[in-house]
């Protein structure tokens, strides 16, 4: 590993895509603890910790942001939602979206420009709602002598710090190592962690004067997230390779000749995009309920749509399933493949080109897609059994779904690099 490492600083491009991602990551740690102009942060801090359960997830994703209610308050979820719109628009429910979606590069570009005016607009709607619900919820002067005016400013400071996180996550990903998005949400995460080891040493996880049963707990924990790295990377890692035989291959003007190779199906195709998707749907209506918290309506939706509750248990996990199926499939369609290999010649070995092809790749596909979702659906919900049974604070048991996003996006980086290292015939974290 150290000789990896020493590798990397050998390669001017790879050391410079580092280092920018670093400076990126920095610029956004201080955004988020730049204060909204025209609110009175000290009373928020005071009084935020009525809705620590409610918004601990989205505090955590924003790295603490919505916590001080800084410029990054509302962090990147309006952009995933906007991405979630935009992608299942892209199945056929807009032509135009879905012509796009079938056009290459060109058209990812134009679909990246839709995301990115929604983002805006769902930007502004999310601040609205988030600076009116919580000078509501709080029932305080957090918005000292608040007007119309006053709204309207905060939600386009807000706005523009979405967007701002946005273009810092599009330059990672152009200028940088690995998904930009995914790299912000990671460090929001990563910088949230001392606040979860501290709310586990204060809660009545540890109880005093049980020194023994209080080790004892530790090590269960311990232990549980070890398996927890474990299986990710199990999951992660594994690929299902469907041999594939070319009787001829044309490249260019030369004709080759047969030649065996393989697709490689992993498990989890998806990675941990259906985590953050549906953790993003499954806030909105408690998000939208907690500002009129004395309706009963709006009680019930914050009492049993949260995770940890039956009812929002089984809609997080059909989200996660659905999220990663859909998401799979539209990564990598079937029929297409079977289009492509029977144009070049190729087919798999015992199947017939053309539909029966597609039907076995999809068979294939689907058996795979389940097993990555389930065991998605699994990681996600088994803190909150494990806190159920010992005690964990929420913001310990909210950090199982952000242990999952942390390791996925990891392994997708050490891939990235790993890439780069093969390029320039250097020896990765995984090739020996």
């Amino acid at each position: 590993m150290f000789k990896t490492l020493t590798n990397i600083w050998r390669v001017e491009d790879l050391r410079n895509r580092i280092l920018f991602t670093l400076l990126v990551l920095i610029v956004y740690r201080i955004g988020s603890f730049v204060p909204v102009p025209g609110v009175n942060t000290e009373v928020f801090t005071a009084t935020n910790n009525q809705g620590q359960e409610l918004f601990g997830l989205l505090n955590t994703f924003s790295g603490g942001a919505l916590s001080r209610f800084s410029i990054f308050a509302l962090g990147i979820m309006p952009y995933i939602t906007a991405s979630i719109i935009v992608q299942l628009l892209s199945m056929d429910v807009i032509p135009k979206f879905a012509e796009w979606a079938k056009q290459g590069e060109h058209g990812k570009k134009k679909l990246a420009q839709i995301t990115r005016y929604g983002t805006v607009i769902l930007g502004l709607i999310q601040a609205f709602g988030t600076s009116i619900g919580f000078n509501r919820l709080y029932n305080t002067e957090m918005i000292p002598g608040a007007t119309i005016w006053s709204y309207v400013l905060i939600a386009l400071v807000l706005t523009a710090g979405t967007s701002f996180l946005m273009w810092l996550g599009e330059q990672i990903t152009e200028k940088g190592i690995g998904n930009g998005i995914s790299i912000i949400i990671f460090a929001g995460i990563v910088a949230a962690i001392p606040q979860h080891i501290r709310d586990m040493v204060q809660s009545d996880f540890l109880a005093p004067g049980q020194t023994f049963m209080n080790v004892v707990k530790l090590v269960v924990v311990v232990i549980v997230v070890i398996l927890i790295v474990i299986g990710v990377i199990f999951i992660q890692q594994g690929i299902r390779k469907i041999p594939v035989q070319y009787a001829k291959r044309v490249v260019g003007n030369k004709m080759y000749g047969g030649q065996n190779t393989h697709i490689p199906l992993k498990i989890n195709s998806a990675g941990v995009i259906p985590v953050i998707f549906a953790v993003s749907l499954l806030q909105f209506p408690i998000i939208i309920a907690s500002f009129w918290s004395t309706h009963g309506w709006a009680q019930w939706i914050t009492k049993n749509l949260w995770y940890d509750q039956p009812l929002g248990m089984v809609l997080y996990v059909i989200m996660i399933i659905g999220f990663t199926f859909f998401y799979t499939f539209v990564q990598m369609n079937p029929t297409q493949m079977a289009d492509n290999m029977k144009k070049n010649g190729g087919y798999i070995p015992g199947v017939r080109p053309g539909k029966p092809t597609a039907t076995y790749l999809t068979r294939v596909m689907t058996r795979l897609t389940m097993t990555g979702s389930l065991f998605l659906a699994l990681i996600s919900v088994l803190p909150v059994f494990l806190g159920a049974i010992s005690g964990l604070p929420k913001s310990v048991q909210i950090g199982g779904t952000s242990l999952l996003i942390v390791i996925g996006v990891a392994l997708d980086t050490m891939k990235t690099i790993e890439s780069q290292l093969i390029k320039r015939h250097y020896k990765g974290f995984i090739n020996k």
